[in-house]
């Protein structure tokens, strides 16, 4: 199914984890215009501005799948509410300014971007070890109550 121009849900189902441990991470169909809406005001003005496919490396996850994954206590995954993006390995040419650039500085350029151009809740930028960068973005299914919350965390 086709949320928007560029996401599909079962980006958002796909789950690696729940594939291993045989744990059904079927959406429910009352989150499917939650995760809509999230792409068309989060993902796709991000696609946009970065001028590649953007990847989904955790969507939706069911109660089980969230406690397996060791998610946090009402995660907003379960409710079709956030996306983890992946952030690409490679050094490579930014359409932006044509340079150069470091997943770190990518990364940075990604998050400045949705702060700044998104009506977002949470906006997490993530490393594990100051190796792997994601970014964590969510969208309150009711629009008004985004916090527009902003932090930086590294594991």
């Amino acid at each position: 199914m086709i949320l928007s121009t560029h996401f599909t849900l079962e980006e958002f189902q796909r789950s690696s984890v729940a594939a291993a441990h045989g744990i059904d991470n079927t959406i429910p169909v009352q989150y499917i215009p939650t995760l809509q809406q999230l792409c068309r005001t989060i993902l796709e003005p991000l696609r946009k501005f970065a001028g590649q496919p953007i990847i989904i490396s955790s969507g939706y996850r069911s109660p089980t799948l969230n406690i397996k994954v060791g998610g946090v206590y009402a995660s907003q995954h379960t409710l079709g509410e956030a996306a983890d993006i992946y952030l690409p390995k490679t050094e490579y040419t930014s359409w932006v300014d044509g340079q150069r650039h470091t997943d770190m500085e990518i990364a940075h350029h990604w998050f400045t971007f949705l702060k700044d151009h998104t009506d977002f809740d949470q906006l997490i930028l993530e490393t594990k070890n100051g190796l792997d960068y994601w970014i964590h973005v969510s969208c309150r299914k009711n629009k008004k109550k985004n916090r527009h919350q902003v932090l930086h965390l590294n594991t």
